[in-house]
């Protein structure tokens, strides 16, 4: 029995470090990144179109948290699928989803260099990168719950930022800069505004919610994972999407036409700066230098328990993917493996990361959705009328607005995602001889 607990992952996390690590994954001040391109894609309606996104990643999440009732282990849309469709499918959609978790860590190590050399140019690029890789791998190794306290100081010191930012737009409209008015509708609606543009716009947010699917990677440390959880993914997504429709409302009742601005496509330092001087924008900088810490301590400890949960089933090497230290209770080996692809960000750019990223989240959203209705619609054959709008109605709704943002994916990502789905092909097809053996399965440890 001892040796049981000391290889498995230890349960510590409560519902609000969930949640705090689902906030710091999507980084509540990434809406400040994307504000100018969707003002000027939405002509000026950003925080509809954050209402958009929101509402149909509600519906995505509401999936999520029906399987890890299911199935409360780790794996996140990899487990759910192979056990629901099938363990070839699980494999490849495990892989692809791996897009996802192994590059967001490095993005983030790379807006750490962006914004750290903007703050201090005199200080080389390599410096930040490796040192934010450090960083990031020694906290994660320490344990979950350790990333998780730490992370909820620099979530709330986003939080905070971000509550500056609104009471100096709110000082500003009243004193008649922008609507002139703190109570308008019009950062929501306005004769001019398209559905067609208001969905693009929505379609470049959804990835500002990436968080919440992460949220099910922590099945296996969490305290009573059946509860915990569904309601951590709910409520990352919810908060997060409050955050950003509020932060978005005020920033385009202040400034409804970013065009004014000298970078219109990333006018937040300029704002900060016209809202609060210089001492905000310094302020502000910081806050979004903090938030690609907290989002990058996230997606690491994420993408490491995804390798884990495949290291465990074999589909990857399990002496190596599915260690656990016995004296950390983390998975070391898989930690610093995703350390040393953080490195990765000395030659790549953030562009390339992105098409990666974009792919990966996109093919997960779609086959949860789907493993919602093959569980309980195919398999469980539960068809009564409430049956039918759980399972049924809601999850293809989900898929519906991810199938949209399918047909606005650009051909460059599409490129690089279908070239990283024919390598894990080639893998699947030679690990299971040309598909004549399933991938070995070994049950996920329940919540006791």
């Amino acid at each position: 029995m001892k040796e049981k607990e000391t290889t498995s992952l230890k349960r510590s996390l409560k519902l609000s470090h969930v949640v705090i690590l689902g906030l710091g994954y999507m980084t509540p001040m990434t809406v400040f990144d994307t504000f100018g391109i969707v003002s000027t894609e939405t002509g000026g309606h950003v925080p509809t179109a954050y209402l958009l996104a929101l509402v149909a990643m509600l519906f995505t999440a509401s999936s999520y948290g029906k399987m890890v009732k299911e199935f409360p282990v780790a794996g996140s849309a990899y487990s759910y699928t192979r056990k629901t469709i099938n363990p070839h499918v699980g494999f490849l959609v495990g892989w692809l989803a791996m897009l996802d978790y192994l590059f967001l860590p490095m993005i983030n190590v790379l807006l750490t260099k962006i914004y750290g050399s903007a703050a201090f140019p005199d200080v080389p690029g390599w410096m930040w990168i490796v040192g934010a890789t450090l960083i990031l791998t020694i906290i994660n190794i320490l344990g979950a719950n350790t990333t998780a306290n730490f992370n909820s100081l620099l979530v709330l010191f986003q939080v905070c930022v971000t509550g500056i930012f609104v009471i100096l737009a709110y000082r500003a409209i009243s004193g008649g800069l922008g609507t002139g008015h703190v109570v308008t509708a019009a950062p929501f609606v306005s004769p001019t505004m398209s559905f067609a543009t208001l969905m693009t716009g929505a379609s470049i947010l959804c990835f500002s919610f990436l968080g919440f699917d992460a949220v099910s990677t922590y099945t296996e440390e969490a305290i009573e994972p059946k509860k915990t959880i569904p309601r951590g993914i709910f409520l990352t997504a919810l908060i997060g999407g409050l955050i950003f429709i509020t932060a978005s409302y005020f920033g385009t009742a202040a400034f409804p036409d970013v065009s004014i601005f000298n970078d219109p496509e990333a006018p937040s330092p300029e704002i900060a700066a016209a809202l609060g001087g210089a001492f905000f924008k310094a302020l502000f900088l910081a806050g979004a230098l903090v938030g690609t810490v907290a989002s990058g301590l996230a997606s690491h400890t994420s993408a490491s328990r995804l390798l884990y949960a495949m290291g465990r089933e074999h589909v990857l090497p399990g002496k190596l993917f599915g260690y656990v230290s016995p004296r950390f209770r983390t998975p070391v080996i898989n930690i610093i493996v995703i350390g040393i692809f953080c490195l990765s960000a000395l030659v790549l750019e953030l562009e390339q990361a992105i098409s990666f990223i974009n792919f990966g989240a996109l093919t997960a959203f779609t086959f949860v959705n789907l493993s919602v209705i093959a569980h309980f619609i195919i398999r469980k054959k539960m068809r009564g009328a409430k049956a039918m709008f759980r399972y049924l109605l809601s999850p293809l709704i989900g898929a519906s607005f991810v199938g949209y943002l399918w047909y606005n994916l650009d051909l460059h990502s599409i490129t690089l995602g279908l070239i990283w789905a024919a390598i894990g092909i080639l893998y699947l097809v030679i690990s299971t001889k040309g598909f004549k053996a399933k991938p070995p399965e070994i049950d996920f440890e329940e919540a006791v």
